[in-house]
């Protein structure tokens, strides 16, 4: 085992050392992607792993989606255990067919899982535009036989990581690119592993619950530090993983609180929030006070503009006056 760093580090320090831990600590693990050798990897997620493990375990590839992640369905099959990384995630749906009907089903259609992760940046904030700054993971989080996971802290980014890589079924594993250098912390001795399908509580309160994920979980606990502030205590959960979704730790929270607001960044229609929403409709309704409140993008592509994207991603403003709104409901 490697030594876990002494000192902070960065979300993006803690990708790169949970793949070096997992790749010596087994074999089977191959990197796969897009400059993810020599260049190392677009945000050098996978920076100086070509020197360390060899050309046969970081592979670079074609810009070809979709055969990529076809390629690391077959070398799972044939007992390896690929990592591929999707230069963008946005991307991911160039390998839309591979990953939903090939990799999401295999165990169905034949008892044998498919270990493989694919994982990469995704989400807006950095003035890349539509094409490089969507949240695609509502696209994945119904599918299924995948498990789809979005850290928002260094720890989480390189436990979540590390038990993706040992599950024998397909992980998709998205990255806020706006969390690569700003999610800083240190990382605990040993494995750290983090169990996948388990959100965390980021912040106890009494008076309305926060369930988010990614880049909106700062937000989020800088929202309830405010509402603090005035009195209102918010209780925020870190879905981290969106499917299979923790609904005993949102229902918990929700029958303590008896309000819920539910932040995202994906857009509005058919986003996991919505499924959140459902959740609480459906299984928490005798405990509700208020209706459940959805803060998310709306239904547009990613602006480029910089005021633009900025009017677009849910922000302090927006997140605070719905919570004020609810907790006075």
């Amino acid at each position: 085992m490697i030594a876990a760093p002494s000192g902070e580090v960065t979300l993006l320090d803690a990708v790169r050392i949970a793949l070096a831990e997992e790749m010596e600590r087994d074999g089977r693990v191959v990197l796969m992607g897009e400059d993810i050798g020599v260049y190392g990897g677009a945000f050098k997620a996978s920076a100086g792993l070509l020197e360390r493990f060899g050309p046969k375990r970081v592979i670079d590839t074609p810009v070809v989606e979709e055969a990529i992640v076809g390629a690391a369905i077959g070398a799972s099959l044939r007992g390896l255990r690929p990592v591929v990384e999707m230069q963008f995630f946005d991307f991911a749906s160039r390998a839309f067919d591979m990953i939903t009907n090939f990799a999401a089903k295999h165990r169905y259609r034949t008892g044998l899982g498919v270990p493989i992760v694919v994982r990469g940046p995704s989400g807006g904030g950095v003035q890349a535009g539509p094409f490089h700054s969507q949240s695609p993971e509502g696209y994945f989080a119904r599918t299924p036989g995948l498990a789809v996971v979005v850290p928002s802290t260094a720890q989480d980014a390189r436990g979540l990581l590390k038990a993706a890589i040992r599950d024998d079924d397909p992980v998709l594993f998205l990255e806020h690119k706006l969390l690569y250098r700003r999610a800083k912390g240190t990382l605990p001795e040993g494995d750290g592993i983090v169990p996948i399908g388990k959100a965390a509580v980021r912040r106890e309160g009494r008076d309305l619950t926060i369930v988010t994920w990614g880049a909106m979980v700062p937000l989020a606990l800088d929202g309830a530090a405010e509402l603090a502030r005035e009195g209102v205590e918010a209780e925020v959960i870190d879905l981290r993983t969106l499917l299979p979704m923790d609904e005993g730790t949102v229902l918990e929270s929700v029958r303590k609180t008896s309000k819920a607001l539910v932040l995202h960044e994906e857009s509005r229609t058919l986003g996991v929030g919505a499924e959140a929403a459902a959740l609480l409709a459906e299984k928490a309704f005798e405990w509700l006070d208020a209706p459940v409140v959805r803060v998310t993008a709306p239904d547009t592509p990613v602006p480029f503009a910089p005021a633009l994207e900025a009017a677009y991603l849910p922000g302090p403003a927006t997140l605070l006056a719905a919570a004020r709104k609810l907790a006075a409901y």
